[in-house]
């Protein structure tokens, strides 16, 4: 081998792997936010967001971990300028991109933006392709710290080159940014997105019914059942994503969406609210700020739950906590009230020969060990959530 091709070799692996890497040390837990489009799609604007934000630092779903405020589709022109960057729209966002990430920081909040790997957005808009070392500096200039990246428009693409030139414009850009893969699963990128994206979807879209499917998009327990096997692929930095929450959403009952959030904090999901927040009823804005669900979900041990137990009348997801504690999500699936019962012990996952004691999160009462069965009267597609400690056995 010659000196000039040790030498080449020598400078290609020392360099690329600074155009070829995602930022590391971000979403070391599922990223928690707002995003516009389950409520607003395309009706969004500059007043709109401030006015998000500033409900969010003030009804405490900033102080409970909220902190990426993301637009979805529609905030661009129909057209790039004569330079080929991205322009915000006038009419929507008038002060510009930048203005409003800066607001956003000023407010203690992190700023989301959208765009799609094809040549067009979902609906209609410029995509990224051929554009992803432009569009990522302008993110970048604009203060962007979260980037949801689409996949309409892709003509048959291949999603690992697509996303994988998304991800090195962004590290070669300079500014962490966590990617979000949106790909609705279709190439299981669970298999192989760990060293692209911070999250990938794993599904098509979600939509505020308990189990509706649709053309393009499922309801919150169609969704919960396409998680069963997934947890393998899922830790700090590299995450399953469920789809943005449907939590307060009209389409849903009360029990219904602290079911959903239950269950995304079980999933170790990321935690996107998709509602109103200015318009919330004080118990949903319980449900989304509660303390002891979130600290489930953001767990620092990483671990997405899983089903341990399904019948058509409930099912038992199970997720390990950091310290030895375990969550436990009990569901009732059916359409009418039930009374659940089980024995701890037929939980195969089960730790064997260990005893807990039980607090219920949304009670916020304990419900004694798991040496005695447990009994819980649930509405329909209601949730108990529980979270177990060890008993130390006497010396």
């Amino acid at each position: 081998m010659s000196k000039w091709f040790f030498s080449l070799v020598l400078a290609v692996g020392f360099c690329s792997p600074a155009f070829a890497q995602k930022f590391d040390g971000l979403a070391e837990t599922p990223p928690m936010g707002w995003n516009s489009w389950n409520t607003f799609a395309s009706n969004i604007n500059e007043k709109l967001v401030r006015e998000i934000a500033d409900t969010m630092a003030a009804n405490g779903m900033q102080a409970a971990g909220y902190k990426y405020i993301v637009l979805d589709d529609c905030w661009s022109e129909m057209k790039r300028d004569a330079d080929g960057n991205l322009v915000a729209s006038r009419e929507k966002f008038p002060s510009g991109m930048k203005a409003l990430g800066d607001y956003l920081h000023s407010k203690s909040f992190k700023f989301g933006i959208y765009n799609c790997a094809g040549t067009q957005t979902c609906a209609g808009y410029p995509g990224g392709h051929e554009h992803e070392e432009q569009d990522a500096k302008l993110y970048a200039s604009w203060g962007v710290d979260y980037l949801k990246y689409d996949w309409c428009n892709t003509s048959g693409a291949d999603p690992k080159q697509r996303y994988a030139k998304m991800r090195d414009a962004l590290h070669a850009a300079g500014r962490p940014i966590v990617l979000s893969m949106c790909e609705w699963g279709q190439s299981k990128p669970w298999t192989w997105a760990k060293d692209t994206a911070h999250l990938w979807r794993t599904t098509g879209d979600v939509t505020d019914c308990w189990d509706c499917e649709l053309k393009w998009s499922h309801g919150v327990k169609r969704i919960l059942d396409m998680q069963v096997g997934l947890e393998e692929f899922a830790g700090p930095g590299h995450w399953n994503d469920p789809d943005m929450l449907e939590v307060g959403n009209e389409g849903l009952t009360f029990a219904e969406s602290r079911a959903h959030f239950s269950l995304w904090c079980m999933l170790a999901a990321p935690l996107m609210a998709g509602n109103d927040v200015r318009k919330m009823t004080p118990e949903i804005r319980d449900v989304m700020t509660d303390r002891e669900a979130i600290a489930i979900d953001q767990d620092p041990l990483g671990k997405q739950g899983y089903r341990v137990f399904a019948d058509k009348h409930y099912e038992v997801w199970m997720k390990p906590l950091a310290g030895g504690d375990l969550a436990v999500c009990v569901l009732n699936v059916s359409d009418e009230p039930a009374e659940i019962a089980f024995d701890w012990h037929r939980l195969q996952t089960m730790p064997w020969g260990r005893m807990f004691k039980i607090r219920d999160h949304w009670r916020k009462a304990g419900a004694g060990t798991t040496d005695k069965p447990f009994r819980r009267q649930l509405e329909p597609h209601d949730v108990a959530l529980l979270r177990l400690t060890p008993i130390k056995k006497r010396k």
